[in-house]
């Protein structure tokens, strides 16, 4: 016979891994793998992650503009990647007013274009506008303008407010098409933002049935991304000036979540819940010990150009260390040739992108970042669950909380620190041995079992509790 207190342990435990009844979706501006680096990792794992803890049929949505045939495309690329279960869970706001705008036609207002503003169509199938949209040139805050929307129908025209009103029209539809489903014309409705645009749009969403959580990608420090008391500007100054709009806000890492409660005060919403990585089976392909790898986009954060620049100083001390950059962005050719200039092509090489990091990690002796600034750093977590030890520069935020002890972290644009580090590990095995031992340890602190309690309690803070935004 079960005794009552094991039962009120396993209850609880249960209840640590189970969402409240609500109907989840996540919405970003666009999801796309290719382009939108690890974040269109995250998103579509915290999708799977809504799922395994009980959410039904979750959606993972974005308000991009491109053709209906590029989101095919690009839904066909998650499911072919395994990243989401089925191309349905995805949808996008313009194809569906390219497959008919009478639902947006119906929540309008009589009304016509604002003058003075320039605009573009959106056509169906049949090539019938259906939407006249603002355009707005060169302007950091065309999600917050009032200039309307216009629907066109053979009833004549009518607009909603800006893209603001756009998009909560068609959120407001999809939370109405889950209440009828449901039986329930009162269940909550709860929207993930994965990207600040979207939430600043929507932070005047009234509605009592309604719940807004805002995940967070990316430091909101300036350059040099290092001093959390920097004057912060741009849209991550608009947006933190949000923050207690929202009915939980999810920080990836403890540090960043600290530095903005210290300096912007927290309205009892913070929630720390990293991106999750799978850890999968034990590598078994044999490391080749003077290999190092770096897997990132080419673009300015991700400061590649200090590990090119650190690397003549580490071939003079280990002459058969090679580096292996996998990746793709902006930054390819200047790379290649600042490679060139430093006369190492013959120990250096640009990989290109790949499909396939596990086998990249598994065939190397350590993983290396030289990272500006990062939201978590996924990439080092996914090392790290290949049993690979890594080099990072300490940058805020999140190769710290990633890393534990199973690596090295040297000061951010340290190019003699991070010449220092990768030589020292690659001429001691028995260190390299040891750190490499950690790993995958590190590692699991990232997986979706370990992370979904915290996850669940973000969730059910913002789902219990009162709307932050209800009048």
């Amino acid at each position: 016979m079960t005794d009552r207190a094991d039962q009120a342990d396993s209850t609880t435990a249960a209840g640590e891994r189970t969402l409240p009844a609500a109907d989840y979706v996540l919405l970003g501006s666009r999801v796309a793998l290719g382009l939108d680096g690890g974040f269109a990792v995250a998103v579509p794992a915290r999708l799977r992650l809504l799922e395994a803890s009980g959410a039904r049929d979750p959606l993972m949505l974005s308000v991009d503009g491109q053709a209906p045939e590029a989101h095919a495309a690009q839904r066909q690329a998650f499911v072919d990647g395994g990243h989401v279960p089925s191309a349905d869970r995805l949808r996008n706001l313009f194809d569906e007013l390219q497959a008919g705008g009478a639902w947006l036609h119906e929540v309008g207002e009589p009304g016509e274009r604002t003058p003075g503003i320039e605009y573009r169509t959106v056509q169906d199938a049949e090539g019938r506008v259906v939407v006249s949209l603002p355009v707005f040139e060169n302007d950091p805050e065309w999600h917050l303008r009032d200039a309307a929307v216009v629907v066109h129908a053979p009833g004549g025209d009518r607009v909603v407010r800006g893209f603001r009103g756009l998009y909560l029209a068609w959120l407001s539809r999809l939370a109405q098409e889950r209440r009828v489903a449901a039986g329930d014309p009162d269940r909550l409705f709860v929207v993930i933002c994965e990207s600040r645009q979207i939430g600043e749009a929507l932070v005047d969403w009234d509605d009592p049935r309604v719940r807004l959580v805002h995940t967070v990608h990316n430091s909101h420090l300036p350059e040099p991304y290092d001093d959390p008391s920097a004057p912060v500007t741009g849209l991550w100054k608009r947006w933190l000036r949000t923050l207690d709009r929202y009915d939980a806000v999810v920080w990836p890492t403890a540090a960043q979540r600290d530095d903005v409660a210290a300096r912007f005060g927290d309205p009892g919403t913070f929630h720390v819940v990293p991106n999750t990585i799978e850890l999968g089976p034990e590598p078994v392909a044999a490391r080749d010990p003077q290999r190092v790898v770096m897997l990132n986009r080419l673009a300015p954060q991700k400061r590649v150009d200090l590990a090119i620049r650190a690397w003549p100083r580490v071939v003079e001390a280990v002459p058969g260390a090679h580096l292996e950059i996998y990746g793709d962005g902006p930054l390819l050719d200047e790379l290649q040739q600042l490679i060139d200039r430093l006369g190492v092509e013959a120990s250096v090489r640009l990989r290109g992108a790949t499909d396939d990091p596990d086998a990249v990690f598994d065939r190397a002796a350590l993983f290396l970042t030289s990272t500006a600034f990062e939201g978590q750093g996924l990439s080092i977590a996914e090392a790290l669950a290949r049993g690979l030890p890594v080099v990072s520069t300490d940058a805020r935020y999140g190769p710290r909380e990633a890393i534990d002890d199973a690596g090295v972290l040297v000061p951010p644009a340290d190019v003699d620190a991070l010449a220092a580090a990768v030589t020292e590990l690659l001429q001691d095995d028995s260190r390299r041995a040891e750190l490499a031992s950690r790993a995958r340890r590190a590692a699991a602190a990232f997986t979706p079992e370990s992370v979904q309690p915290a996850f669940v309690a973000a969730l059910r803070a913002a789902v219990e509790g009162p709307p932050r935004r209800a009048r």
